[in-house]
């Protein structure tokens, strides 16, 4: 008899034009149809447009990237709804055995580290856009998700925000730990952001796109429309860099091929007491 793991994927792009949630899906199919005996569905919620979030009825929650600012929700019915079910899902995990798991992405990671209050959140000088190396922690190196990747891994980095100076009271007292940081820059004079950080067991951040489809986003990046949108904003050879290693498999592959399944692995581990196939 299969094994049935449902996923609430939240949506966090506003209506916005994304591949992110493409991605999303894609991967979720992609380990339905790889794991014989686990049957995944998957439903949708639309956060930020509808005022849209799951019950706790699901075992496993991907919230998505998303554009804008993470302190426009301030006020809004959405953002206390979303912090409301973040906060539901923590109390569960702290009451039940069988727990349930969560993976916050880009916008959703920093909304994870400003209701947390884990570090600074703030605007970055220009917007970064590219396959970036992320850099683990001692911490990172061993971790169930990072534990199969290269120290540096490559991943695409797309954000006008970030997060910085970790609070390490707030960081211990919580029992969270940083994973993984942005790329070392010794000519430049600025701090390296946090790029994942997990706050529980169950609950993870990270700032890059594991979620990114090389193949997927090489068709979607390669539109003329798109493509004359990226040249104007970040030059030529920034966009000949990018699709370049879109298409490189030492890079983005890799990473979306290894961290949301290891991700959905130990969840169904946990949460069903399953080893998967």
């Amino acid at each position: 008899m299969d094994t049935v793991l449902k996923v609430a994927v939240l949506d966090l792009n506003n209506g916005v034009e994304n591949q992110g949630i493409r991605c999303i899906k894609g991967l979720l199919e992609e380990y339905d149809e790889s794991n014989e005996h686990i049957k995944v569905v998957y439903d949708l919620f639309d956060v930020r447009q509808y005022n849209q979030v799951p019950d706790l009825s699901y075992d496993v929650f991907i919230s998505s990237g998303g554009p804008g600012s993470p302190f426009e929700g301030v006020g809004t019915d959405w953002e206390a709804m979303y912090f409301n079910w973040l906060d539901q899902l923590w109390e569960y995990n702290q009451m039940h055995d069988l727990k349930k798991y969560a993976l916050m992405i880009c916008h959703s990671f920093q909304l994870m580290c400003r209701h947390f209050d884990l570090a600074e959140v703030v605007k970055r000088k220009s917007d970064s856009f590219g396959i970036m190396p992320v850099h683990l922690t001692e911490v990172g190196k061993n971790d169930v998700l990072f534990s199969k990747m290269q120290d540096p891994f490559y991943a695409a980095d797309f954000r006008e925000w970030q997060v910085l100076q970790p609070k390490t009271n707030n960081i211990k007292a919580l029992g969270a730990t940083i994973l993984a940081i942005e790329k070392e820059r010794p000519h430049v004079p600025l701090e390296r952001a946090l790029m994942a950080l997990r706050v529980s067991e169950e609950i993870v951040g990270t700032q890059f796109h594991p979620e990114a489809d090389p193949a997927g986003m090489s068709y979607h990046f390669s539109r003329e429309e798109t493509k004359d949108k990226i040249i104007r904003r970040h030059g030529s050879q920034k966009f000949d860099e990018f699709m370049s290693r879109l298409l490189d498999p030492e890079y983005l592959l890799k990473t979306y091929s290894t961290f949301i399944p290891a991700f959905l692995d130990h969840a169904i581990l946990r949460a069903h007491n399953l080893e998967v196939d």
